[in-house]
C-alpha cells in the first residue's frame, strides 16, 4: 500500500521515526509521500527522504502559512523540487475554516504554486477546508499540470467529489472514513469507486477509529483499507492493489 500524505518529519515522530521507517517493508508500505507545509518545513521533509528509498517528498506552502511567504518563495520551492525525490507540489490550497492567513494571501499563494506545478509537470497536493467552492473556481480556471493531483483529506459530499474528479483529481481518503458517524464520506467512496481514490494517513493527524486521540502512522492504513473494502463489498487485497496502482501512476508514472 502507499501512504500519499505523511508528515514523518514532525516532532511527534522524533522518538521512533527510524523504527517506523525500518518497518515499511514488514508493514507492506511500498512508499510514502512526505509533505512539507512551508519553505523551512519542506527542507526538513526533503531531508528525511535520505532515510529510505521508500520516502518521496512534496514541497509547498500550506494555506495557514500563506501570509508568511517571502517574495521569492516560488523560486525557493523550485530549487527544492530539483531533487529526484520530489514528486509533487503541496501541501497547498485554501482553508477558510480558521483563516489563519487572510483569504487573499491564500488565493495568491495557491495560484502561484499551481503555476509552479504546471511548469515542473508535477501533480498538486491540495488542502481544502470550508473552501470547496473557491478552490474549485481556481482549479477550474487555471492551467493545471498534466497529472492534476490529489484533493487531500477529502471531506465534502459526492457532488463536490465528482466536480474535482471531472477536473482530473484523485481523492485522498484516510482515517475519517472509519469514523462511525461519517456516513457521508463512505457514501462518496461508494459512488466514486477505487478508480478515483488514493490512501493517506496525514500522520501524525487523523488516526482511524481504533486509535482516535492517538498519533497516526502509515501502518494504520490497513484500517482505512478494511473500511473501504466493506463499503465497496470487495476484498482487502483489491483495495490495496488498486489504490497502490493509482498512487504509482500519479507519483511515479
Amino acid at each position: 500500500m502507499v501512504d500519499t500524505h505523511t508528515h514523518l518529519h514532525f516532532r511527534q515522530f522524533n522518538e521512533d521515526r527510524t523504527e517506523i521507517i525500518s518497518r515499511f517493508e514488514e508493514d507492506r508500505i511500498d512508499f510514502v509521500v512526505n509533505v512539507g507545509v512551508d519553505l523551512e518545513d519542506s527542507k526538513k521533509s526533503l531531508e528525511i527522504t535520505k532515510l529510505s528509498d521508500r520516502i518521496l517528498c512534496a514541497v509547498g506552502v500550506h494555506p495557514h502559512e500563506a501570509k508568511n511567504v517571502p517574495e521569492n518563495f516560488i523560486e525557493e520551492l523550485r530549487k527544492l523540487a530539483r531533487s529526484e525525490k520530489v514528486v509533487a507540489i503541496g501541501e497547498t490550497g485554501l482553508d477558510f475554516f480558521r483563516n489563519i492567513s487572510p483569504p487573499e494571501d491564500q488565493r495568491r499563494v495557491f495560484i502561484e504554486q499551481i503555476g509552479l506545478a504546471r511548469s515542473l509537470d508535477l501533480p498538486l497536493i491540495v488542502h481544502v477546508r470550508e473552501a470547496y467552492e473557491e478552490a474549485y473556481a481556481i482549479l477550474s480556471s487555471e492551467d493545471l499540470p498534466e497529472k492534476k493531483g490529489v484533493i487531500h483529506a477529502f471531506s465534502s459530499n459526492y457532488e463536490w467529489a465528482k466536480k474535482f474528479i471531472d477536473l482530473g483529481f484523485l481523492l485522498g481518503i484516510g482515517g475519517p472514513v472509519t469514523y462511525p458517524k461519517n456516513e457521508s464520506l463512505r457514501e462518496v467512496v461508494k459512488k466514486v469507486g477505487l478508480e478515483h481514490i488514493v490512501l493517506e494517513t496525514d500522520c501524525p493527524f487523523l488516526p482511524p477509529q481504533p486509535f482516535r486521540g492517538k498519533r497516526n502512522e502509515p501502518k494504520y492504513l490497513k484500517y482505512v483499507i478494511e473500511t473501504i473494502a466493506g463499503v465497496l463489498s470487495t476484498s482487502y487485497l483489491i483495495v490495496e492493489e488498486r489504490t497502490t496502482e493509482n498512487a504509482f501512476k500519479l507519483f511515479k508514472g
